[in-house]
């Protein structure tokens, strides 16, 4: 909630120069463009804490950030080299805490308990909205489209128990400073795009971002690391066959899949996350399945 009458501090000139590029058009666009300087400044608090020894980045997030991927991402997604049982977030959470203070956002940073057994560990970083418009730009309330007790909300998760086969890389982010960051390598990306998108079961809200992250790598002529995406598959039930995972099996899993999606829930998911929504209009089965056979690889 912003208080009346309160002065409101700004953000320093580097964060404003990071809102800039975004050329934000409207309340959504300030949004998405605050949730990402936001995730920017994380990882450059995960870097100073010596995270990125044990882990690495993946998921959209990673896509968007080091590789240019065209949507926006709401989470932060993590894996671990190696199984850790013994891991904890919360040890690294006081360094993001304090670098995103360091440039001027008041957030809140809590580590989420778990209800039941799990290899994902969680932690959420929130903050008012509002409040960070008004530091970041000129506006003054009330915005159209956010309410004054509006809060956003960013997760970061991270995998303890991360299935084997997966090869990294070194990415570099330059702002709010530099930093570097270990990523999944692309190849093995997609494989862990595939499997959220096979995974994923369609009795409940379809993530339409799947789809779209699984056209950009189709788009580019990026292979999937199978023996990864296999190992991803067979850890979570959805691979039990005794033979290797091949491409044409691979296809026969995606074809099956398609048939079963709610396209048009799939594209109202990503609609908010895009500027350009038109090629959304291809989307349906049929399509998916056409664009698998001709376009996908195996590494």
């Amino acid at each position: 909630m912003v208080e009346k009458g309160k002065a409101i501090m700004k953000y320093p000139s580097t964060i404003q120069s990071m809102l800039d590029r975004y050329q934000c058009r409207n309340s959504d666009e300030y949004r998405q463009a605050l949730k990402e300087i936001v995730q920017e400044i994380t990882l450059l608090g995960l870097w100073r804490s010596q995270f990125f020894i044990h882990a690495a980045c993946y998921g959209g997030t990673a896509l968007r950030i080091f590789h240019g991927l065209d949507r926006f991402s709401e989470d932060l997604d993590f894996s671990l080299d190696y199984p850790n049982p013994d891991f904890s977030l919360v040890e690294y959470l006081p360094y993001v805490r304090d670098e995103l203070a360091a440039w001027g956002f008041e957030m809140e940073i809590t580590q989420k308990n778990k209800s039941h057994e799990s290899a994902i560990q969680s932690a959420f970083i929130k903050g008012g909205t509002l409040i960070h418009l008004m530091k970041i730009t000129s506006i003054e309330p009330p915005v159209p489209g956010v309410p004054p007790n509006e809060m956003l909300k960013i997760k970061l998760e991270i995998d303890i128990n991360p299935p084997p086969y997966a090869d990294f890389e070194t990415k570099f982010g330059l702002a709010p400073l530099p930093y570097s960051a270990r990523v999944y390598d692309l190849p093995s990306l997609f494989a862990g795009k595939l499997h959220a998108l096979i995974a994923r079961s369609w009795k409940h809200r379809v993530k339409g971002r799947d789809y779209y992250d699984y056209l950009w790598f189709l788009g580019r002529d990026i292979p999937v690391k199978v023996h990864h995406l296999e190992a991803r598959l067979r850890q979570s039930g959805q691979w039990t066959a005794s033979e290797s995972l091949t491409r044409a099996s691979l296809l026969q899993i995606l074809s099956a899949h398609f048939a079963h999606v709610d396209f048009e829930q799939a594209k109202a998911d990503v609609a908010p996350f895009l500027k350009d929504t038109r090629a959304l209009d291809l989307w349906g089965a049929i399509f998916f399945d056409t664009v698998s056979r001709e376009r996908l690889k195996i590494v």
